[in-house]
Parts: C-alpha cells; structure tokens; sequence
C-alpha cells in the first residue's frame, strides 16, 4: 500500500508541477497550422476518423472569425519571409492533405462564405480517382484563391525511401501539378516522414517550405521545412473539443520553445 500511495503523490506532484509551469511560463509566440482531410456527411469507412461534418467545420470557421483570426496561405508565409509584407495581427494556416473530392464540393463553398482561403494537398496518382479531385477541380481551385501543393505521387513515407525515390515522389509530383498550369511551392510530408535530408531535396526542387504532423505552433524564425500542425479529428465534444486542440498546440509550444 505504501508504494501505491507513493505513485499517488508523485503523480499529484507532476500534475502540480505542470499546471503550475503552463500559467508561470510566457505565452509561446506562434500561429497555428490546422491540418483536415475529408469534410462530409458520408465519409467512408478509412476516412471517417479523419472527416469533420460540414456543419461542424463551418462552427468552426464561425468560431476562428468570432476570435480574430485571419486566414493566410503558405505562399503568403513565405513572402513576408522573404521581407514582403507582413503578418496580419492573428494569422491562421488550413490545410487539407490528400486531395479529397469534397474539398471541392463541400469544403470550398463553406470557406468562401466565411472569406477564408486554404492550402490542399495533393497525392498526384490520385487524381481524377473516384472520391479525389481531379485536375479541373483544381485548376478551379486555384483561381478560387486556394493554394495547391503536393503530397507526393503515392503518399509514401520518404524517409525509409532510397534517394531515387524519394526524388521521384518528390519532383514528380510537382512536375505533374505545374505542367497542369498550377503554382507549387509548398509540400506536406506523407505520414510523418521528414527529415533533414528530404528537407534537403525539396530546396533543391524549389519548395519554399513544407508542413509536418508534428504538434505545435509556427514564427518567423520556425525552420519553414518543419512546420507543425494542429490535427482537426473527427469532433465529438462539438466546438469544446476544437478549442482543445488550439489550447494544446500553445502548451506544446510553451514547452518545445
């Protein structure tokens, strides 16, 4: 019994601890990166933990306007980078990964209601696929003021990749998206894979910057190949669970930098 009530007081002392570290520690400098896939009623079966209803998405949208928030594209990151221009005061990130059918139909309507933009990546063998969007929808996309980039040709983790592939996913993708007429600075590591080196190769093909899974927020000084995200999952505590997810990045931020 002993042992148990020492776990209990270590455990109380680390929570202690770390409530006590969240409201002492400065509030993290940093925007946040959302990153949604599918946006339907009628998600199938492999997507549904990833789909945010349409109701649901447009609350949320509802909610980062009600809060300050403007929308901003990578391209415009990348500019005020580069000494052109600025920030506006709240500055948020959404981008959607894989290239769903309904971020045409169902996404981009409820987006252009609110005058918010995005950024949509794009598994390239996908395209024109039952259930992905096709080349038309994206070239619609994009002179709707959404920003397109590339999420490989085949959605594959490139850090266990040999070099020959890795360029491969890489600049294929690319090649094949600006051969279709669309601007492509911008790259969304399948799966969780980057590292220094495909960081490295996507310099060479002209990428401007790329997004990670990882949890957290984004500055001027962030390395722009290793973005961090916030993960928009399926709700099921409504707008509550959302507001969550933007406190958890800051306190992932608070302690990361």
């Amino acid at each position: 019994m002993r042992w148990l009530r020492a776990i209990f007081f270590l455990v109380i002392i680390a929570v202690a601890g770390l409530t006590a570290a969240i409201f002492i520690l400065p509030e993290p400098e940093g925007f946040p990166i959302l990153e949604y896939h599918t946006i339907t009623d009628n998600p199938t079966p492999d997507s549904e933990v990833y789909n945010v209803p349409p109701a649901e998405f447009a609350a949320q949208l509802d909610y980062l306007k009600e809060n300050g928030y403007t929308t901003i594209t990578l391209r415009k990151f990348a500019q005020v980078l580069n000494g052109k221009g600025k920030l506006p005061d709240k500055p948020i990130i959404l981008t959607f990964d894989d290239g769903y059918e309904d971020n045409f139909t169902e996404m981009l309507p409820i987006l252009e209601a609110h005058n918010m933009t995005a950024v949509v990546y794009v598994i390239t063998n996908l395209l024109d696929k039952p259930g992905y969007l096709t080349v038309a929808q994206l070239q619609e996309m994009q002179r709707r003021n959404i920003e397109i980039g590339s999420h490989t040709a085949d959605h594959i983790a490139l850090n266990w990749q040999s070099d020959h592939v890795k360029m491969n996913q890489i600049r294929g993708s690319k090649n094949f998206l600006e051969m279709n007429g669309l601007a492509i600075e911008t790259f969304s590591y399948p799966n969780g894979g980057n590292s220094e080196i495909v960081a490295e190769l996507l310099k060479q093909e002209g990428y401007l910057n790329a997004v990670t899974g990882d949890v957290g927020l984004n500055n001027l000084k962030t390395n722009p190949y290793f973005l961090r995200r916030v993960h928009i999952r399926r709700p099921r505590f409504g707008i509550a669970e959302f507001k969550f997810r933007l406190w958890k990045a800051k306190i992932f931020a608070k302690f990361r930098d």
